[in-house]
């Protein structure tokens, strides 16, 4: 088009950009019908895919040629559906799969807490407890168990997406006891362990989340006889005592939560331990699309944040460590190595 019919770039790209998520929802859509998964390596009729995941054959061809646009799967004119490189990620077998990232990032409550941004904005503030009576985590394992068990998957695939390269990046020469702080199930821990085969891990997490660590460190796992479970909260306290605290992606609370927990850790650790904290930065990281939604997210949920590389730094030097070094893990993650002082 040329000239006064022309439709200016500016003018596509933002129409793109206001309906994006309806991206966001074919991706969840696929997710749940478990499209990626009846897909194989051949090209698929969408009325033979349709009837493997119990769908509409008209609308689920609708829904191939919107996450078409995206690059997720490819239909052809005569109606097969094949993966590509996006829509393999949504498959249950996936190494590097995100479907449960792609499900908790759309989950219900995410569209009720996007609409109202302005007003976290506004506030700087959460906007979950006056939409449902109670903190996001309360909410969440209270309520709505379902979507509970999809952040536990979720975080998982995280963890697992980034347990090697933290493995790698780590010199935990000389260390005899790691304690990962609110690591979840565990997988970034079991890693470490089965790669120093002489490391002790403890693992302090919620109750209910240690109830379901890593089976490899669960009584009958090959990793049980060095390993550690430990329930708790590390906001409240840090019961245990290691050579190195490993903290990731935990410190997205409001300030005050956050210096808090590295607190308690300073106060739980020996002198000259190592207080190793994981985060995304909001400034120097590739994915700051991915990034800066966390941020938002985190806004809306629980008031959090993720932090620029000098607001993190402050806060674990208010919380008594001395900071030695800050490197990339990943595209996504950096390392903050610090050591305790004498008090």
């Amino acid at each position: 088009m040329t000239g006064s019919t022309a439709v200016p770039e500016a003018v596509l790209r933002m129409r793109e950009l206001a309906h994006s998520a309806a991206c966001a929802a074919a991706i969840r859509a696929a997710a749940r019908l478990g499209v990626a998964d009846a897909v194989g390596d051949a090209p698929v009729a969408v009325a033979d895919l349709a009837r493997d995941v119990g769908a509409d054959a008209d609308a689920l061809e609708r829904l191939v040629r919107a996450l078409q646009c995206y690059g997720v799967f490819t239909l052809t004119p005569d109606g097969l559906v094949a993966h590509t490189p996006f829509s393999r990620l949504l498959r249950e077998d996936a190494p590097r799969g995100l479907k449960y990232n792609a499900l908790w990032a759309t989950e219900p409550w995410s569209w009720e807490v996007l609409g109202r941004l302005d007003e976290a904005v506004r506030t700087g503030k959460s906007v979950f407890p006056g939409l449902h009576g109670k903190e996001f985590f309360s909410y969440l394992h209270e309520d709505a168990p379902a979507s509970s068990e999809v952040f536990d998957k979720a975080m998982t695939q995280s963890s697992r997406l980034s347990a090697q390269a933290i493995a790698d990046a780590l010199d935990l020469a000389g260390a005899g006891r790691v304690a990962d702080i609110a690591g979840g199930q565990g997988h970034v821990l079991s890693t470490l362990m089965e790669r120093h085969p002489a490391l002790h891990g403890i693992l302090l997490d919620l109750p209910d989340v240690v109830a379901g660590a890593d089976p490899r460190l669960r009584e009958g796992g090959g990793l049980a006889g060095r390993a550690t479970l430990v329930p708790g909260d590390c906001r409240r306290e840090v019961p245990v005592d290691a050579d190195v605290y490993l903290l990731k992606n935990i410190l997205e609370w409001d300030d005050e939560s956050t210096l808090r927990t590295l607190r308690n850790v300073a106060r739980a650790a020996r002198p000259g331990a190592r207080v190793v904290v994981m985060e995304n930065l909001v400034d120097g990281s590739p994915e700051m699309k991915f990034t800066t939604a966390m941020d938002l997210l985190l806004l809306l949920n629980v008031g959090g944040k993720k932090h620029t590389r000098a607001g993190l730094l402050g806060l674990i030097e208010r919380a008594g460590l001395r900071v030695d070094d800050i490197r990339p893990v990943n595209s996504y993650l950096h390392l903050v190595e610090s050591t305790v002082c004498a008090s």
